[in-house]
């Protein structure tokens, strides 16, 4: 019964829950990748710090492992800047969902308060109805007892 009234407003209803529904599959996402790239930090800092110090060899072993150790600590660097990044993302796609939910909430609010009123219009209506109906009844029962005082 609710359709065939405030059809445009079930109509951006339902665009605000598509809205609402594809930003939070956006947050859901985000906070995916953010996981996935503070694993891979977690991962190099925990390979960076177990990586043995030069003890003992040649110049181009030294050589070689330090070179191994500072393009490790380049790629943490990197990842950092990756999950800085993330980190603005999600916290991006946080807004966007809790705005999307937060109108979302604002036409369902609205809608429900306009189907309250209807039925509170339909009771009011239903109750001068009753009440003229009661009304009827009464003057005829006391038109009866008029009659019957007459005769």
């Amino acid at each position: 019964m609710t359709a065939k009234y405030d059809a445009g407003l079930h109509a951006v209803a339902r665009v605000r829950e598509v809205r609402e529904r594809d930003s939070r599959h956006g947050l859901t996402t985000a906070i995916s990748d953010h996981a996935t790239v503070e694993t891979g930090v977690r991962t190099l800092e925990t390979q960076l710090a177990a990586q043995p110090g030069f003890v003992s060899g040649s110049s181009v072993t030294y050589l070689a492992d330090r070179t191994h150790a500072l393009a490790m600590g380049e790629a943490l660097i990197g990842r950092r800047e990756d999950l800085r990044v993330s980190a603005s993302v999600m916290a991006a796609a946080t807004a966007h969902w809790r705005a999307d939910r937060s109108r979302l909430e604002a036409v369902s609010m609205l809608l429900e308060r306009r189907a309250e009123e209807r039925r509170a219009e339909r009771a009011r209506t239903e109750a001068t109805h009753l009440d003229d109906i009661a009304t009827q009844g009464w003057l005829r029962r006391r038109q009866g007892m008029d009659e019957a005082v007459d005769a």
